[in-house]
């Protein structure tokens, strides 16, 4: 029997996607705190694990790369995945694999895996998911659409934007606020924070059943993905709690 958790030839798209999917749809199940905190015990404190999280995110993203850097971004990503893949313990693996076991989903990172695989029976699909990447690396970051409503491309800009510009757009008595979260001691805010979290993600969830907008969904998507995935901090805190109140 094949070893699954065989790091040479183990799909970390498929565990990465399992992931993901376990954190969506934990708000519906009452779930969301605990699996929160067995995602930050599980990948975010685990370096090398996160740093796989985050190559796989950057290979699948639109990043408006030159044409003639994108293979050598590539070939560098892949030798970041080799030399941090080896440093993973298969035990680490397993208990994430037994963590998330239980969930049924689609690979979202395929072409990840094909591009990270050193199978000798897999260089043809190799090659065509190295191009896919390419072409995707290339374009641009996808911009707002005119038929989204403007609420959600308000949530959308929030949860984008940069904490600098977000507190150059604020008035004075929500700079005093800010001034105000910065002084307030982590601990306190830290369980705020969670519940202004899982206020999010229950809104934009509502948002998106409400929705027969296919655009607006995968807006909406985006977004929670990124908000289920922040950790605290006060500027995390602050743009957290805006986003809430624009909802």
């Amino acid at each position: 029997m094949i070893d699954i958790y065989n790091k040479k030839i183990m799909k970390f798209g498929i565990l990465k996607s399992q992931i993901e999917t376990k954190l969506l749809e934990s708000y519906g199940k009452n779930t969301f705190k605990q699996e929160m905190k067995n995602f930050n015990d599980l990948v975010l404190k685990n370096k090398n694990i996160s740093k796989l999280f985050y190559l796989y995110d950057e290979l699948n993203s639109n990043k408006g790369l030159n044409e003639s850097i994108v293979d050598s971004y590539i070939n560098e990503c892949i030798t970041l995945f080799e030399n941090t893949i080896n440093k993973v313990e298969p035990k680490q693996l397993r208990v994430i694999k037994f963590w998330v076991g239980d969930v049924k989903t689609d690979n979202n990172y395929s072409d990840v895996d094909n591009l990270f695989s050193s199978g000798v029976l897999t260089i043809e699909s190799k090659i065509q998911s190295k191009k896919i990447i390419s072409e995707s690396l290339k374009k641009r970051p996808q911009t707002k659409q005119e038929n989204v409503n403007i609420p959600l491309s308000t949530m959308v800009n929030i949860a984008n934007q940069t904490i600098t510009k977000h507190i150059e757009s604020l008035d004075e008595s929500t700079k005093k606020e800010l001034l105000n979260i910065l002084t307030t001691d982590d601990n306190e805010l830290t369980h705020k924070f969670e519940d202004i979290k899982e206020s999010v993600v229950n809104k934009l969830t509502e948002m998106k059943q409400t929705s027969d907008d296919d655009s607006v969904k995968s807006k909406i998507d985006e977004t929670l993905s990124k908000v289920i995935s922040e950790k605290f901090d006060k500027l995390n805190y602050v743009k957290l709690k805006s986003l809430n109140e624009n909802l």
